[in-house]
């Protein structure tokens, strides 16, 4: 299990999480309203909107609770101001980690990171402190349905970077600038995607023992608890024997 692979790789936290639907809503909901606030409040005109209404769906979320979010973003009765930061420090066993948060309070999230990574044996550091072992790129999901090569294919017509397949799916990466390209392109050939975003995935990892890896998934489980927190990445990796350990 590698902490760079956000579709894939977080199954067994994300299965907790996914329960908690109203959290997760949430969070769609400030992404919706931060995209609509920053472009035009029409999905078809404001590529990451169009991004956030596709995630609410996938995530089951009602029309009507999208289009509500949509109204409020464009000035029809909304008051959130949400800005975008984004945190990086040093978890156990010397993890790097990047958290990414849209907030209304950047004090309050700002002090809930801060004592995340003090009560579970790691350190917030300052910005770019850990970024430069990371690549940010755009992501996008498919399940098996299609070939291998029809994928790879598609994806590289599209302006795709790299394509990996296994048994489970495909995923696609290319660069931040070519993102939405890609998978508007992609979508146009075989409907929506699993999951596409864009996403910092590290260049180098470190790999975890059974006790360093428990304290590594407590840490990232606390910050993705935080409402304010949208997505966090760290650059860990367990091996399957260690995994199932963990798992029993």
């Amino acid at each position: 299990m590698a902490g760079h692979s956000h579709f894939k790789n977080m199954m067994h936290r994300k299965g907790a999480q996914d329960a908690k639907r109203a959290r997760i809503f949430a969070r769609l909901i400030r992404e919706i309203t931060v995209a609509a606030r920053q472009g035009l409040p029409d999905p078809a005109a404001n590529p990451r909107l169009r991004a956030g209404v596709a995630a609410a769906r996938a995530a089951n979320m009602t029309r009507d609770t999208i289009e509500r979010a949509i109204k409020k973003a464009a000035g029809e009765g909304g008051t959130d101001n949400y800005q975008e930061v984004r945190y990086e420090g040093y978890g156990p066993a010397g993890v790097a980690v990047i958290v990414e948060a849209l907030t209304d309070n950047r004090n309050r999230t700002a002090g809930e990171v801060r004592s995340a990574f003090a009560k579970n044996g790691g350190a917030l550091g300052e910005t770019n402190s850990v970024s430069f072992m990371f690549n940010r790129l755009g992501a996008i999901r498919y399940p098996a349905a299609a070939s291998e090569d029809a994928m790879l294919e598609a994806a590289i017509d599209a302006g795709a970077d790299n394509v990996e397949s296994d048994a489970d799916g495909h995923d696609i990466t290319c660069a931040v600038e070519d993102f939405f390209a890609v998978r508007d392109a992609l979508e146009a050939k075989f409907g929506a995607p699993e999951g596409a975003r864009l996403e910092w995935r590290p260049t180098m990892s470190v790999a975890l023992d059974e006790e360093k890896a428990s304290g590594v998934l407590k840490l990232l489980d606390v910050l993705e608890d935080s409402d304010d927190v949208q997505n966090v990445y760290a650059n860990f990796d367990i091996s399957d024997a260690v995994m199932s350990r963990l798992s029993a």
